[in-house]
């Protein structure tokens, strides 16, 4: 038999080499890692502005990046609403740059056909990742996507699924006097709690998630609060940025 001693070593070697080897996987697969989160922040940018790969295909990588190419021009912003040069959005750090955004616009045929942000927050149980997309008056949202979240399935969840992130397309950020009150997610249905001019800043909660939607309605007007003076100077050129 062996001795405890040799017991110890022995584990205490097959516990190193399996350190090494994970350590050595996970720095090869780092870079993959990196390509897959920025071809799924790709992809969530051209779902929140409606753009779908060519008639026959999937969203393939290349189809996406063509797409991303093709339409979606980055930039990044700071709090008093300037356009910053000379920084890519995949340079910035968060921690670092506070105020510092990430920014993208949709092109089409020369022309601005939509600004895109990123919004995030927490919901009940997980951060909630998304893009909103808002038509060249920055008032009216083109789409939004909701792409990551640990929110409970069949409940939360479901703020990932397509008929909740529709509720959103067309409704405004501003009241009639032009100040930004974002979206709420309510309780229950718009149809049946809110005015008519309530509705316009309001959509459909999803049934039992009702402390999900409280997440989502706050960190929404969060964020929105971040991009509102880039979103002001558009409006006053009328949608020129």
């Amino acid at each position: 038999m062996h001795s405890d001693a040799y017991t110890f070593r022995f584990a205490a070697i097959v516990t190193i080499i399996c350190s090494v080897l994970l350590a050595g996987a996970a720095t090869l697969l780092k870079p993959r890692q990196v390509e897959n989160q920025k071809l799924d922040m790709r992809k969530n940018i051209l779902i929140a502005v409606h753009i779908k790969p060519e008639q026959g295909r999937s969203f393939s990588r290349k189809q996406i990046n063509k797409l991303f190419a093709k339409y979606i021009r980055e930039y990044v912003v700071n709090r008093e609403g300037q356009t910053v040069k000379g920084i890519h959005p995949d340079n910035l750090n968060p921690e670092k740059e506070k105020n510092l955004f990430p920014l993208y616009k949709k092109i089409d045929n020369g022309k601005v056909t939509a600004y895109i942000i990123p919004v995030s927050g927490k919901g009940l149980w997980s951060t909630i990742y998304g893009y909103l997309a808002l038509k060249p008056d920055c008032n009216t949202i083109e789409g939004i996507t909701f792409y990551r979240s640990g929110e409970t399935p069949g409940l939360g969840a479901e703020i990932s699924k397509k008929w909740f992130s529709d509720n959103f397309i067309g409704k405004k950020i501003l009241d009639k006097e032009g100040k930004l009150v974002s979206i709420t997610v309510i309780k229950g249905k718009v149809a049946d709690k809110c005015t008519p001019e309530e509705a316009l800043h309001s959509v459909d909660g999803v049934s039992g998630a009702t402390l999900t939607g409280r997440g989502v309605t706050r960190f929404l007007k969060s964020e929105l609060e971040k991009y509102e003076p880039f979103f002001k100077k558009v409006r006053v050129n009328q949608g020129g940025a």
